[in-house]
């Protein structure tokens, strides 16, 4: 089923459950945002896969994004905005219209689908203790605080979680929103944990040592 959305070019991935905060302070933007309250829409966040995200002509997206449903919105000098959405489903877009200041789309659903639940739950049971271990390192670095016993049990659920807390280029998030199924999506998840907690090990090894040296610096 088809439908029509006003999509927000991002150098960002957002995911199904996942919160994003946005300060909105272009124009066009101001204008789209306006029109969602007003109308009560959500958008749909996509990432640029050609041109800039601000002040510039309309970047072009990637064909798959998430839909964004507005939950706060904090008003601001000369209709500036900040807002916090909530990534709801996947949509694949399938035209791109360029008829407003701002891009819109004809855009279908995507859901992830699942035709091996037996075979996801296994690899979301080798996901989970990853994912733990990998957001340990993430609060050793500060850079993020976490309940292990607060973990989604739905591995899709779990799985978007860790995209969304990947410290890795948006590129690579891309891949994981645009995966087909759901055995997929987790096998990549594991995989990219794996390529990521050993350079967060060094990184974290890196600063220890820095801060263990003389005057707080690493010698030559």
């Amino acid at each position: 089923m088809f439908y029509h959305l006003s999509l927000f070019p991002l150098n960002t991935v957002l995911f199904p459950g996942m919160p994003l905060t946005l300060h909105i302070f272009e124009e066009r933007y101001k204008l789209m945002i306006r029109e969602c309250i007003t109308q009560r829409q959500p958008f749909g966040v996509v990432l640029i896969e050609s041109g800039q995200e601000a002040l510039g002509p309309l970047a072009h997206p990637h064909s798959v994004g998430c839909k964004a449903r507005i939950a706060q919105v904090q008003q601001l000098a000369e209709g500036r905005m900040n807002l916090l959405v909530l990534g709801e489903e996947r949509f694949r877009i399938q035209t791109l219209e360029h008829d407003r200041p701002y891009l819109a789309g004809t855009v279908e659903p995507f859901p992830l689908r699942d035709p091996r639940p037996e075979e996801t739950a296994i690899v979301s049971q080798q996901l989970r203790p990853l994912l733990v271990a990998y957001l340990h390192l993430l609060s050793e670095a500060g850079n993020v605080e976490f309940d292990p016993t607060q973990l989604p049990a739905e591995p899709v659920a779990l799985a978007f979680l860790g995209a969304a807390l990947l410290q890795a280029p948006p590129e690579r998030k891309q891949e994981l929103l645009a995966c087909e199924n759901a055995t997929r999506m987790l096998t990549r998840m594991c995989s990219l944990l794996r390529q990521e907690m050993p350079l967060l090990r060094l990184m974290l090894q890196n600063e220890a040592g820095k801060l263990d040296s003389p005057g707080g610096f690493s010698p030559n």
